[in-house]
């Protein structure tokens, strides 16, 4: 299967005072239409920046995104961000809070007919299941189902790469692990390609069917969940996958314990 996300040896730095700050480095990745891909790594490993490049928010420095075969990123062309047919789901869900639910969906339509919009809206809430609370406002309503919502609106457009900002969060734990599997399941439907970035193992365990261990902007290891846990390609993912499974383990008996 051809990879509809093709990432070819990345790098991006910032301009600094002291000069240039590198961030990520020779970064290389592909994703197959249909799979959802995750990048797991610590806060400042620059899981970030490789969705605001991918989103088209951060020029790169070397290397190339490619998007369906296009080149949508590289030192010399860069596609702007509203003509990459990439949605975006942030980490704060973004909802607008003067908007009812089926509003906050409907925002990124407005170019379809009246009656299409209404259809499409209808279409999305009824696959995140939140059709019955239409017309009710974000502040109305859990955090789980405004993460739904989010994601709703981030997928009625129709984009050819969904991109997710640690969608979880804002979550406690069990809500986080379900909704994990939700989210997997509704794009596993909808047949959508996405890539997420987390520091959370449980959730890229749960959704990824690809992952990249990542430190100081490079890519350990991209592979399979069960190729990171049984064939780690490094004492740095078999040390990191041990050491935040253990993390997360007491993370879980804390809140649990509340």
């Amino acid at each position: 299967m051809p990879d509809l996300l093709e990432l070819d040896h990345l790098s991006l730095a910032y301009d600094t005072p002291k000069g240039l700050r590198p961030v990520l480095q020779d970064l290389t990745l592909g994703l197959p239409a249909g799979h959802i891909g995750c990048l797991l790594g610590e806060s400042g490993c620059g899981k970030t920046t490789v969705l605001r490049a991918i989103a088209g928010f951060e020029p790169v420095r070397a290397g190339r995104i490619l998007l369906d075969g296009t080149v949508i990123s590289s030192p010399t062309e860069q596609v702007a961000p509203e003509k990459r047919r990439v949605g975006m789901m942030f980490q704060d869900y973004a909802l607008f809070p003067h908007l009812s639910v089926a509003q906050n969906v409907a925002f990124g339509l407005r170019r379809l007919e009246r009656a299409e919009r209404a259809r499409r809206v209808e279409e999305m809430l009824t696959l995140v299941g939140l059709a019955h609370v239409a017309n009710s406002y974000p502040h109305e309503i859990s955090g789980g189902q405004q993460q739904r919502v989010a994601l709703a609106r981030a997928l009625a457009p129709s984009p050819d790469l969904l991109l997710l900002d640690e969608p979880f969060s804002n979550l406690d734990v069990d809500t986080r692990e379900r909704l994990a599997f939700e989210v997997r399941e509704i794009l596993k439907t909808t047949g959508h390609t996405a890539i997420l970035v987390t520091h959370n193992q449980a959730e890229a365990f749960a959704i990824a069917d690809r992952i990249g261990v990542m430190a100081a902007g490079r890519i350990a290891q991209w592979d399979t969940p069960y190729n990171l846990h049984h064939h780690p390609a490094d004492d740095f993912v078999r040390d990191f996958i041990r050491r935040e499974a253990l993390a997360e383990q007491r993370e879980q008996v804390f809140e649990r314990g509340r």
